[in-house]
């Protein structure tokens, strides 16, 4: 045994613990908004307890967890936290990438893990909606600050004609839009356009039609239950999958039913997480993220659904590419790319 790699080793699985223990306080720093809170200035865990109204001795303790991670810092001369302007972008502000989501649906997730440790043993599937809401939620505030920065600004601008169809009035299919915080934008943003957002869980539906009726979009903003093989409407200008495509237990009767549902000169914007057809070249931090979230969410609810197919979160370029052909499709490139994200333009 060498040493040398054991310490190595111990040193890796030191640190995900600690990360992994530190995710509940980073949930609850977001449900309290201590972290918005710290944003306003430093303070000692009795000013701070002032200023939010919790208990001094956790605060004390979730401080010291905080810095102890790097997510605040400490000036152990006046015995104060604080925020710098970086970490309050990131955790506290409210056109920041919103990272305490991403603990939210990884909590939410991980308490499925009696269900999923029993699938492995059955091979039976575990659908979305099945989960706890925490998944939908976090999933909602952690993917929506990406979709604000990217989607107007870079996606929708990177495909052929499809920012002057919206802007001149289009029609939409957001499909697998979850609570709909995508169909929402793009209706914001193009209003002339109509949009029409799927999705097969009927609770996230739901809470997309509520908040579309708040922000006064109900006139060209509208829900359907219904799943991606089955979205109503014909003639589409556009139809979008924001990481979704991955989920489905059917993937190729859904690009079939986009095939059929697109204008003659329509365009299919699919989102998907970022991979590479190899697997040895998916063995990144971004790659674990992904396979780990794919092995409780992703394949667990493909396998909940006919179809018999689990792409994965890691399903890559070439398959995509393979699938969206086998449907019918002639064109495909790749648009546009983000660390995370590979942003394909479909057409027929």
């Amino acid at each position: 045994m060498d040493h040398n790699k054991l310490t190595e080793f111990l040193g890796r699985f030191t640190s995900d613990l600690a990360a992994t223990n530190a995710a509940g306080s980073v949930v609850i720093g977001h449900r309290l908004g201590l972290y918005r809170s710290l944003a306003e200035g430093p303070a000692t865990p009795e000013e701070f307890a002032q200023r939010t109204g919790c208990d001094p001795r956790y605060l004390a303790e979730w401080l010291r967890g905080q810095a102890a991670g790097g997510y605040v810092g400490y000036d152990p001369g006046t015995g104060r936290f604080s925020l710098t302007e970086e970490q309050a972008f990131c955790l506290a502000a409210p056109d920041g990438p919103n990272l305490p989501a991403a603990f939210l649906l990884a909590l939410g997730m991980l308490r499925a893990e009696p269900r999923i440790t029993e699938a492995f043993r059955t091979g039976a599937g575990v659908g979305w909606h099945e989960h706890h809401e925490d998944v939908f939620v976090g999933c909602d505030a952690f993917f929506r600050p990406a979709y604000v920065a990217q989607l107007v600004t870079s996606w929708i601008p990177a495909l052929e004609g499809v920012e002057a169809k919206l802007a001149a009035g289009a029609r939409v299919a957001d499909v697998g839009c979850g609570l709909g915080s995508s169909s929402a934008l793009i209706a914001q943003t193009y209003p002339r356009s109509t949009v029409l957002g799927s999705d097969y869980h009927a609770e996230s539906i739901a809470l997309a039609s509520e908040r579309a009726a708040q922000a006064g979009l109900s006139d060209r903003l509208g829900f359907e239950v219904s799943g991606a093989d089955t979205f109503t409407g014909a003639d589409y200008d556009l139809v979008t999958m924001f990481d979704c495509l991955h989920d489905m237990g059917d993937p190729l009767s859904a690009a079939r039913r986009v095939r059929e549902a697109l204008a003659a000169d329509g365009t299919w914007l699919l989102v998907e997480p970022f991979a590479f057809d190899r697997v040895e070249e998916n063995l990144t931090p971004v790659g674990r993220l992904y396979y780990s979230a794919s092995t409780f969410l992703c394949v667990p609810n493909a396998l909940s659904q006919p179809g018999g197919s689990a792409l994965g979160a890691q399903a890559g370029e070439a398959r995509m590419r393979e699938l969206v052909t086998e449907a019918g499709f002639t064109r495909f490139r790749r648009a546009a790319e983000t660390p995370f994200n590979l942003v394909y333009e479909v057409r027929p």
